[in-house]
């Protein structure tokens, strides 16, 4: 895993914001932008992602005008409602760091839904 202690200009979601690499892009304003994710883990499975570059939720929410802190929370109800999600409920995921298992050194939120999305965890055997 990447260690997320430094941004990496060249990450995916980086490229995707420069408009290097194509999305299928939900929603977009000037502060955020959503997109189909290429690996859907549920019917519904969208990436939301501020197009400033903070390398995890720790710098976003330490660093990260309120501007742009309030148009990421509130993207994500839009798309949620948008998207009919609000009416049965869905799931909003931001993993960081090594052990939260962030792949991609880019903040970025999972919006998924469309079906229940199950347990958060499954109770391991002892």
């Amino acid at each position: 895993m990447t260690p997320m202690n430094r941004y990496d200009t060249n990450n995916v979601f980086a490229k995707i914001v420069r408009g290097e690499i194509p999305c299928k892009k939900i929603f977009e304003n000037d502060h955020v932008l959503a997109f189909e994710d290429i690996q859907p883990q549920r019917v519904i499975h969208f990436l939301l992602i501020p197009k400033k570059p903070f390398a995890d939720l720790n710098e976003f929410a330490a660093t990260a005008d309120d501007a742009l802190c309030v148009a990421f929370w509130r993207a994500a109800a839009h798309i949620a409602k948008e998207h009919h999600l609000d009416e049965k409920g869905w799931r909003l995921i931001i993993n960081c760091g090594e052990h939260g298992r962030q792949e991609v050194p880019h903040v970025h939120a999972h919006i998924i839904g469309g079906e229940d999305v199950g347990a958060m965890l499954t109770p391991s055997s002892s």
